[in-house]
């Protein structure tokens, strides 16, 4: 795990392009605390930079990595599986390496097959291959997007920065640091367009994607490629015959193997452990596969609505691990803690969650590890967000009684009651972008259209002119392939739209690699193993939510090592406690708006209106319908961390 940064141009670089280079890379040294280097060639052009976290090969692994005969240069951000297995296939072919890390594969594996060495590729990266002979450039990220990687194409298309994060491309004297003005919308609604982030002319490179950087006539030309998607198949492709149990095999097969594989280090590997099946499942089968007891981290808040230690501390005791809980209150989750997850982050969140992972994390490093397994992407590949089982039932039950329809609504609603106004809609919301794209709209979406609607009218005057015709809900759309959906089943619509959006953008950002690698900790999501999610979609849905039922077959295959309660319990949104919920919090979040939601400060970053800002405040503070308060508690998050991620990026 590390971090890259770099230049590509189709002219000479600068004489201070190594400085530019260690400027970029200093911004992201958590990324890599372990090393730092570069290759600079620039009379051609050409800067690879590369801060190093040592997971494998701790003594020879550092980086830029070149080949024996010199052709190749490779910077490289995450971790290759099953890299044993190629290096020996490829050394039986005559090719040979200069070190012992599991990055060196992706030489000889594009050696040997050119573009299509992506499909050999296995694991969480993002990484730059530069080719000396050939002369070009390729940026590659992995196929879920567990790895961040952004770039700026200069105006004139002359030059292209790239890094792992926008704030390792900001640092670029030549790239302006400006918050994007859709973006901003975007940010303050949480739900971002698939490709963008929070700066004007920063793009994050979509999942399963490639790019290919030429010289062509002083320009650069610069081909995008899709190397893989989460394709579901399509519905009259499916057997009709349905063999459950297979499926089962399948799935618990292909689980143990990717984690497995994700236990492959030359330093320690724990788990991150909540009250999920997910996590629980993890560590039960690491704890099969090491036979012996794993090193388990564990968040528990001060709240019991929300707290999932206790049913955490029950696996881990089933599986005798040595279990660390991380015990967090209001004053670790708000105040510095909290203005930093935002740095990390590079964009607004609508929960604390980020931060106490922040804190986790933190936690993870402190006490001598620097590498876990996480539970990430099982809901996206098994249907476990309560969204999903909403669209199932209002859209994928036709064969079900509509009294059964109705009565799997309504116990929906009444367990997840805790959430509305951030997880589920509480009045059924349409999009006709959504509606052409999906046949409906997705559930996922509906609270953050809801969030819209509060959050529009607090933009100034400037920007509500700007944005007059700007609908994000269609932008949003408008980036998803259709062809990916048309003939799907809508709970295969439901799953592959959020993880184009909320998975990259959400799950993967402030609830995975950003806070996890602000510790220089590197997480490694064992779900989103594409051999996994091969199995996965084959799944019909009615083994992925059986009834009333969520994950049903992730249930089924690891059941023999989860505890009776959590085999039979109801998924439950991981979340922190929000501020309204009690008197420490609230004064704790009141203190940040003190300092970024003031009128001066509002005014100064231009996005939001001081008189309507300060109207929404005096709203939220007198609020006390519960519902109504999780949404406004959310916008409030979105209000502050937009208006600090100014105040870090782009004040003066």
């Amino acid at each position: 795990m590390c971090g890259i940064a770099g230049h590509f141009s189709a002219c000479p670089l600068p004489g201070d392009t190594a400085d530019r280079l260690d400027r970029q890379l200093r911004t992201i040294v958590h990324r890599g605390p372990d090393g730092r280097g570069q290759f600079v060639l620039a009379d051609k052009g050409v800067a690879l930079g590369h801060t190093r976290l040592a997971i494998n090969d701790l003594e020879g692994g550092c980086q830029p990595l070149q080949a024996v005969d010199g052709r190749y240069v490779l910077t490289t951000n995450g971790e290759f599986y099953d890299f044993k297995r190629h290096r020996s296939t490829l050394m039986a072919e005559g090719d040979r390496f200069l070190s012992k890390s599991d990055s060196e594969i992706a030489i000889g594996l594009y050696r040997k097959h050119g573009l299509d060495f992506t499909e050999h590729l296995r694991g969480e990266f993002a990484f730059a291959l530069y080719d000396t002979l050939e002369d070009e450039l390729i940026l590659v990220r992995d196929r879920f997007g567990v790895r961040p990687l952004f770039y700026w194409l200069s105006p004139d298309g002359v030059t292209l920065v790239y890094g792992s994060e926008a704030k390792s491309v900001l640092a670029h004297p030549d790239v302006p640091a400006k918050l994007c003005p859709q973006a901003a919308l975007h940010q303050l609604m949480q739900t971002i367009a698939p490709g963008t982030s929070a700066f004007e002319g920063v793009v994050s490179l979509d999942p399963g994607h490639l790019l290919r950087l030429r010289r062509r006539g002083g320009r650069l030309e610069i081909s995008k490629h899709r190397y893989w998607d989460y394709d579901f198949p399509e519905e009259g492709a499916r057997p009709r015959e349905v063999d459950a149990e297979a499926h089962v095999e399948r799935v618990r097969d292909e689980l143990i193997r990717a984690i497995v594989l994700r236990l492959e280090a030359d330093v320690p590997v724990g788990c991150y452990l909540s009250g999920g099946i997910d996590s629980c499942s993890i560590l039960g089968l690491a704890t099969g596969a090491m036979q012996s007891p794993t090193k388990a981290y564990t968040i528990s808040f001060d709240d019991d609505s929300y707290d999932e230690a206790p049913i955490a501390r029950e696996m881990a005791e089933s599986m005798g691990a040595d279990q660390e809980l991380i015990r967090l209150q209001a004053a670790d989750l708000y105040g510095q803690n909290y203005i930093d997850t935002v740095w990390h982050a590079e964009r607004t969140f609508y929960n604390t969650l980020g931060v106490a992972k922040n804190l986790m994390s933190k936690r993870v490093w402190d006490s001598g590890y620097r590498c876990v397994i996480t539970g990430e992407g099982a809901d996206e590949l098994f249907a476990g967000y309560p969204a999903f089982k909403r669209d199932m039932f209002l859209h994928g039950l036709d064969h079900e009684p509509p009294e059964v329809r109705a009565e799997y609504q309504a116990a929906l609603e009444r367990t997840n009651s805790l959430f509305k106004g951030a997880i589920l809609a509480e009045n059924e919301r349409t999009h006709p972008a959504w509606d052409a794209l999906c046949g409906f709209t997705p559930s996922w979406i509906q609270p953050w259209m809801d969030t819209l609607d509060l959050a529009r009218p607090l933009l100034s005057d400037d920007l509500r002119h700007e944005l007059r015709d700007y609908d994000p809900i269609a932008e949003i759309a408008g980036r998803i392939d259709k062809t990916m959906l048309e003939g799907r089943h809508p709970l295969d619509k439901a799953q592959y739209t959020w993880s184009k959006c909320q998975l990259e953008g959400q799950i993967l950002n402030w609830g995975g690699d950003r806070v996890d690698m602000a510790n220089s900790m590197e997480s490694r999501p064992a779900f989103l193993d594409h051999h996994l999610a091969a199995a996965a979609v084959e799944v019909p849905p009615s083994l992925r939510i059986k009834g009333n039922i969520e994950k049903h077959v992730l249930r089924e295959a690891v059941k023999g090592v989860l505890p009776d309660v959590l085999y039979k319990r109801e998924k439950f949104a991981f979340m922190a406690p929000p501020a309204h919920t009690d008197p420490a919090k609230r004064e704790a979040v009141e203190a940040l708006i003190g300092d970024y939601l003031n009128p001066a400060a509002v005014a100064g970053a231009g996005i939001c209106s001081p008189e309507r800002v300060g109207e929404f405040l005096a709203d939220y503070r007198a609020d006390t319908d519960a519902t109504s308060l999780v949404r406004k508690d959310t916008l409030l998050n979105h209000l502050l961390t937009l208006h600090i991620l100014h105040s870090q990026f782009c004040a003066g």
